[in-house]
């Protein structure tokens, strides 16, 4: 009767340990997670920090080679880490720098009051990634790819 008592408290504690750990993973609030196809037919995926605070930390940005469908993201060919004040909020495709090839453009959305934006664009060729601008502080309101062509033209 004794390990009839013993192995049902084990088997409650192992629930309740279970159902805890599903209970914290599932109030984990969900990442920006994005994947682009480039003209080239790389795939890019850019992910925000795993384990990190929503509101700071980082983001990547990884480069994989072209591939057929379901194998998009087999074949890696570069990635860079970068600093976030806030939240991933887009991904998309823009010329910043006029050269009529579109940059890879992350946009991120603070998580303060002023919800202030910032974004970085990444050229890319086949076999790498380069920070080609990158601007901050923004107002919400404001048109980030503007900002970004003019951050570029000022450094060339």
């Amino acid at each position: 009767m004794v390990n009839g008592a013993i192995l049902k408290a084990e088997r409650f504690f192992l629930f309740a340990v279970l159902l805890l750990a599903g209970a914290a993973q599932a109030a984990e609030p969900q990442r920006f997670i994005g994947r682009l196809t480039l003209p080239s037919r790389q795939t890019v995926v850019v992910a925000e920090g795993d384990a990190e605070a929503r509101s700071t930390g980082s983001f990547s940005v990884r480069l994989y080679d072209a591939a057929a469908a379901g194998d998009e993201t087999t074949f890696f060919r570069a990635g860079l880490v970068r600093p976030r004040d806030g939240t991933v909020e887009r991904l998309l495709l823009a010329d910043i720098d006029g050269d009529r090839v579109a940059e890879i453009v992350v946009i991120v959305r603070s998580a303060g009051s002023g919800s202030y934006l910032s974004a970085q664009a990444f050229a890319f060729d086949a076999e790498r990634l380069v920070l080609r601008a990158a601007v901050e502080g923004l107002p919400p309101a404001v048109d980030v790819i503007t900002a970004l062509q003019r951050e570029a033209r000022n450094h060339r």
